[in-house]
């Protein structure tokens, strides 16, 4: 069976609020909270103290003390949506587990399924028993492919940090599936579609593709994200906080490879004319309204300055649908990567708005986001402390659409998030009672009231959120205690994108060939956002739904449809291609005692059978097991109808000398199993010069010729049958 996807590119609607609808709330938009599922009740965190970095092993039945923050689990880039699913990561708690795990959540079926992988969190400096926050788990969905890629347990580590060398070879997490695991059924969605490295684990130390592993180096912050063709972007920050860089990649999914590196800034800046000291930054990098952006705070090695961590807002968008070039500042000012002078892109300081000129005595860290709504509004969030005199203020830059300056406001409550659908923007903030409330202002204002706040039910400790046409995602842990809490997810219908039938992405068409030639079984599964009644016609048949419908028994080709919004007038048009049936192809090659099978063609998973015998079962395509001569080898498709591969294993058909050319010493390398060989060697006009019974050492015999002439010579070995092979002495 080969599948294709046809896929309506649905336009990421980018609204961050995160609602809890309970019987009490304080209810002033409509929202519905659709479901809540429980993931688990071993979330990991950190719930002991924060601690320095050399702090002893407590043991794991201590609390789970910490360097930097409390959270690990439900936290960073975990939580992504691809079609009716939903892909969640986690460590599993307790202090004594850690390892990590992804979740899948089918919301046709409500099923749950859990992978766990072998990796578990080992803590800052790899001490496991102190938590280190920044080791997240980040998730990317290929909608283009079907792979899924997680970026984990990483903070600038590299082959001399730890200083003790304990990571030299892991300081690079990446992990990757194999093609349409996104989408596999429940009882499939299994450890084993994630590709092996050479050792057989699921770590790699690189992503493959043309960047070396020598750019794998000292990476943090792991994220992901779309552009409107699905591409899919990672990005990292490379260095140190004072001295760190933003570099990002896309996925090839037509290779399954990544790009090179797209570097944003530079490591060492001073090093650049009229730049004094190095930076790094905090921030993010979204694709948001059509285009990838970036915003941050920069963090300076100046540390004589009165800023005790990071300063500034910094903004610039690129008009290059990869990023790579097109980049301006809000002014619309061009410039080139990688970007060396922070400034050129600077919109505001926040440090303006305090009193404080004392040095570090102003701190900037939380409360800092920002957004574009579908005019071009742009707004950034921030907050800044004057430890002098003891005053917090929360700030609110905005650029209207056509204005040519930000306006920043200090009337402004604050929030953690911001974001935006279609010319609304939201924020998001916990009250003090551990519960959420939502503000709302019209893009290019700063006119914010509070539309929701719930005041009863269950009160959580953190959460990411992630929108997807219309919906909230809401990935939380409980307000409990210990070091494995509960992990929920909660679905909320906004109310806010009216789920509009004739809507151009309201149809997600997929398209799966037949399993075999001449089957004739190929499906058309046709999925609608918006309830409504429909029609369709195909072959002559009409069907009609509400919803979601799949259309069986059709014969490989190109379909031309449309689909009737019944009582509007409209109809959605596609083109979709059923695939035809392939059998099983592909090539079993022997060398030495490994068979190493090459699939071509063919639907997995592969059963791989030796001598009568299942080994073992997987999707990977390339593959190698250890075989003897006379094993018979069958690799079967998951579809009886596709055939079999299958190779009887004859080691005799390849035995090779080495050196070859020698001066007169050569080693035949043959079976094991052959204790004696008779052997022999003839020259170029074919006399019998060597005649011998040799005894096979290790699956060796060597052969000296030195006493005789430069030239050419032939071997006949006589085993089961006469095999020859050719030697020359120089």
């Amino acid at each position: 069976m080969k599948t294709k996807y046809i896929l309506q590119r649905r336009s990421q609607v980018n609204i961050f609020l995160v609602l809890l609808l309970v019987s009490s709330s304080i209810l002033k938009a409509q929202v519905v909270l659709e479901k809540e599922i429980k993931i688990t009740d071993l979330g990991l965190h950190f719930d002991g103290g924060q601690v320095a970095s050399g702090a002893s092993n407590t043991g794991d039945n201590a609390p789970y003390d910490y360097y930097f923050g409390r959270n690990i689990s439900a936290h960073g880039d975990c939580i992504k949506t691809y079609g009716n699913y939903v892909f969640m990561t986690w460590y599993r708690g307790g202090k004594a587990d850690r390892h990590v795990m992804l979740t899948r959540y089918n919301m046709l079926t409500g099923a749950l399924v859990t992978i766990e992988f072998p990796h578990r969190h080992t803590g800052y400096q790899n001490r496991y028993w102190i938590g280190e926050s920044h080791n997240t788990i980040a998730i990317g969905v290929s909608p283009i492919d079907g792979t899924i890629h997680l970026l984990y347990d990483m903070h600038a580590y590299s082959a001399t940090k730890p200083s003790d060398g304990s990571l030299a070879n892991d300081y690079f997490r990446y992990s990757y599936s194999v093609k349409n695991t996104a989408f596999l059924p429940d009882a499939d969605f299994t450890l084993d579609k994630f590709v092996q490295n050479d050792s057989g684990g699921y770590k790699h130390l690189s992503m493959p593709g043309s960047a070396p592993e020598t750019e794998f180096v000292a990476l943090t912050y792991p994220k992901f994200f779309l552009n409107d063709a699905g591409d899919l972007f990672m990005f990292m920050r490379e260095g140190g906080n004072n001295n760190g860089m933003y570099k990002f990649m896309k996925y090839e999914a037509s290779t399954g490879s990544w790009t090179d590196f797209t570097d944003f800034n530079s490591l060492n800046a001073k090093n650049q004319p009229g730049i004094t000291y190095n930076w790094g930054l905090y921030g993010d990098i979204k694709y948001e309204n059509g285009k990838i952006r970036i915003g941050f705070q920069r963090r300076s090695s100046n540390n004589d300055d009165k800023y005790i961590y990071q300063n500034g807002v910094y903004y610039a968008y690129s008009d290059d649908q990869s990023g790579a070039t097109g980049w301006k500042n809000y002014k619309g000012e061009s410039f080139d990567l990688p970007l060396w002078d922070a400034d050129f892109i600077k919109v505001m300081e926040p440090g303006d708005y305090v009193q404080t000129i004392q040095k570090d005595q102003v701190r900037i860290v939380d409360g800092f986001d920002w957004t574009v709504t579908e005019d071009e509004d742009v707004h950034i969030i921030s907050k800044v402390k004057d430890n002098q005199y003891n005053v917090t203020k929360y700030l609110h830059s905005y650029k209207p659409a056509g204005a040519t300056d930000f306006i920043t406001s200090e009337d402004f409550s604050g929030g953690s998030t911001i974001y935006t659908s279609g010319n609304s923007v939201f924020l998001i903030g916990l009250t003090t009672s551990k519960r959420i409330f939502v503000e709302k202002a019209e893009g290019g204002t700063n006119n914010f009231t509070r539309v929701y706040e719930a005041t009863s039910g269950r009160t959580f400790d953190h959460g990411v959120v992630h929108i997807d046409n219309g919906k909230v995602y809401y990935y939380l842990m409980e307000n409990k205690s210990g070091n494995a809490q509960p992990l929920y997810l909660q679905i909320l219908d906004l109310g806010i994108v009216p789920k509009d039938p004739t809507a151009v992405n309201n149809f997600t068409i997929q398209s799966i060939g037949e399993t075999c030639a001449d089957k004739n079984n190929g499906k058309l599964i046709i999925t609608g956002d918006a309830s409504h009644d429909y029609t369709t016609t195909i072959n002559g048949v009409t069907y009609n739904f509400n919803k979601n419908t799949v259309i069986e028994g059709l014969s490989p080709g190109t379909y031309d449809f449309c689909i009737d919004v019944v009582g509007e007038n409209y109809n959605h048009c596609y083109e979709v291609t059923i695939a035809g049936g392939v059998s099983l192809s592909g090539k079993i090659s022997v060398v030495k005692k490994s068979a190493s099978v090459s699939v071509t063609s063919g639907t997995g998973p592969y059963r791989v059978c030796k001598n009568g015998v299942e080994l073992f079962e997987t999707h990977q395509s390339h593959f190698s097991i250890a075989v003897d001569h006379g094993d018979e080898i069958q690799v079967k498709s998951k579809e009886a109808c596709q055939g079999i591969m299958s190779k009887t294993v004859n080691l005799l058909e390849e035995v090779k000398a080495y050196p070859n050319p020698s001066d007169g010493l050569f080693e035949l390398y043959i079976p094991n199993s052959i204790e004696t060989l008779d052997l022999e060697v003839y020259n170029i006009h074919s006399q019998l010069i060597k005649v011998k019974t040799y005894r096979v050492n290790k699956g060796k015999v060597s052969l000296d010729i030195t006493d005789k002439p430069n030239g050419i010579y032939f071997v006949r070995m006589n085993l089961e049958r006469p095999v020859f092979t050719k030697l020359i002495k120089k």
